[in-house]
């Protein structure tokens, strides 16, 4: 067949065009794939140390963790399990203090949980890949590769860890069955309530909490209230100098 020299510009245009939206189409479609990509998400917990001081004796949020996860009670402090616990704010927070944040805050315990820091020294030291920190910020455990050998708990500089020196499920008192029980031998602690977090639940201890002192939310979106309320309160982390970068804050 013959092919005319109009037939040929339009054959050509016609190529040009294709190929022009094409890359238009596919311009458009790894913009979106890139900007997807960068969208992170890193999960955290500011603590209104104020609020949570408002009931005196409260554990409210603990025994909502401890029931939920199966945490032992054992009488002997030495065998203690903790995914959260209080301990005194000069302990916690001993160069940030002075002498009239000691009057504030002399009776009222801070609470306390794993940090889950963005850069864990818990991670780097486990030997066979028990602990690993997820893309979303919540470092986690696999009670079933931990060997016991104890490096993260001696790597952890806020004693977020608990060891099971003897079978923890004889000193459970009310077994819950939607949540794994762990053995002796095997170090656990707080894992950000990862299974709520699947249904798009907040952590149990936030929920549990009647005077709403722990904001729970995105670190990465500038409008998440956690967000909102860093920008409009001043708050302290546990040793910041170490660099790991705790996603746990605590607001004054």
């Amino acid at each position: 067949m013959k092919i005319t020299r109009k037939h040929f510009l339009q054959m050509s245009g016609l190529s040009l065009i294709a190929v022009v939206a094409k890359k238009l189409v596919g311009g458009s479609a790894n913009t979106s794939a890139s900007e997807s990509a960068t969208k992170k998400t890193r999960w955290g917990i500011a603590i209104d140390l104020q609020r949570c001081r408002q009931k005196e004796g409260c554990n409210r949020c603990i025994r909502a963790c401890h029931l939920a996860h199966n945490v032992p009670e054992f009488s002997d402090r030495g065998h203690e399990i903790k995914w959260i616990w209080k301990q005194p704010f000069e302990d916690v927070f001993p160069f940030a203090q002075t002498t009239y944040t000691r009057e504030v805050f002399a009776t009222a315990p801070v609470l306390l949980m794993c940090n889950h820091c963005d850069d864990p020294p818990c991670q780097d030291v486990c030997p066979v890949g028990a602990t690993w920190r997820r893309d979303d910020g919540v470092v986690m455990m696999d009670w079933h590769r931990c060997i016991g050998c104890r490096y993260c708990m001696a790597a952890c500089p806020y004693g977020s860890r608990s060891f099971n020196w003897q079978d923890p499920r004889p000193a459970i008192s009310a077994v819950n069955p939607d949540f794994p029980t762990r053995t002796k031998g095997v170090v656990e602690k707080c894992n950000f309530c990862e299974e709520r977090l699947a249904k798009r639940l907040s952590p149990l201890c936030v929920e549990a909490c009647e005077e709403k002192a722990l904001v729970f939310g995105d670190l990465e979106q500038p409008d998440s209230e956690i967000r909102r309320t860093l920008r409009s309160r001043f708050a302290l982390q546990r040793k910041p100098e170490l660099g790991t970068r705790p996603s746990i804050y605590y607001l004054t």
